[in-house]
């Protein structure tokens, strides 16, 4: 199977680094570039929650514009900061400014800090996901379907337009989350793509479950793309206490885990860029994972 490899430039640095980061990928065969939907740092995991950090939309865009070849996409917008119709507006937009290489993701919201600050509502996690259902019918109405009629709890939209349509028909709509009961099966009725954090052995487990959950609602498994990300270490020690899921710590160790992915049948790799280091070393990093899952082809 050929997996497929992209990088996710975090957005708590200098536009010019992060430009850096996807034309380094565009010009060396990676396959995407993603862009995580945040405004501030999660003050929950140690971080400075005053770290600058560089707004999603306006950033694909701009990737989509400045960098060619390379799928861009959102990992993911939070449901909770835009209403969906605006946010189907600019998904259709961002497909135009990159020719076709766009892909929505979208999840249910989550970040304390970020709607205690804004005073944005963050609901207690069922309303969150029955809002986040209704917000998938907008977005499927709107960038599908000549116009929509939604008269939902939170939504309510009257025979909307939302043109132009985007390049790409359908736009791949993809959902983050791995909750095995709702997220998963909220996957299998609205999703292209599915994506959530974790090492080969969670991946395969929500896997099945998702399968699962497709065989309930008889839709084939293979029309979901599956991916994935977790911290990532070329050179040097994966460190004990970790906030996310990691791998690698050498070139072989990251290579034996990358051949997991593949017999798992993960479709894409997502690698942050935190732990690869800055400037040329970074760069350096990204053509030494690249290899690796290219020569695990």
């Amino acid at each position: 199977m050929n997996m497929r490899v992209s990088i996710w430039p975090g957005a708590g640095q200098a536009f010019g680094d992060i430009l850096a980061v996807a034309r380094h990928a565009a010009d060396t065969g990676w396959d995407g570039v993603y862009v995580a939907d945040h405004f501030m740092p999660n003050a929950g995991v140690g971080r400075d929650p005053d770290h600058p950090t560089l707004e999603c939309g306006t950033l694909v865009a701009a990737l989509g514009a400045a960098v060619p070849r390379v799928r861009i996409g959102s990992l993911v917008y939070g449901n909770t900061y835009r209403h969906p119709a605006v946010l189907a507006n600019m998904a259709a937009t961002a497909d135009h400014v990159s020719g076709g290489r766009f892909t929505l993701g979208v999840g249910a919201g989550w970040q304390v800090n970020e709607h205690e600050q804004y005073g944005i509502e963050l609901p207690p996690v069922r309303e969150r996901l029955d809002r986040f259902v209704e917000a998938l019918q907008v977005l499927h109405g709107l960038l599908r379907q000549p116009r929509t009629t939604v008269q939902g709890r939170w939504y309510q939209l009257t025979d909307a337009v939302c043109e132009p349509k985007p390049v790409q028909d359908p736009l791949p709509i993809l959902i983050g989350g791995g909750g095995e009961r709702r997220m998963l099966r909220i996957v299998v009725e609205y999703a292209d793509v599915w994506n959530t954090w974790g090492r080969p052995d969670t991946i395969a487990h929500k896997a099945r479950v998702l399968d699962e959950h497709c065989a309930a609602v008889g839709r084939d498994p293979k029309a979901i793309a599956r991916t994935a990300q977790a911290m990532t270490f070329v050179d040097g020690p994966v460190p004990d206490g970790l906030p996310m899921p990691a791998i690698g710590g050498s070139p072989e160790a990251l290579a034996e885990t990358v051949a997991e992915y593949r017999a798992i049948g993960l479709d894409e790799l997502i690698v942050p860029d935190g732990m690869l280091g800055k400037g040329a070393e970074r760069l350096r990093a990204m053509d030494t994972i690249l290899g690796i899952v290219q020569a695990a082809a």
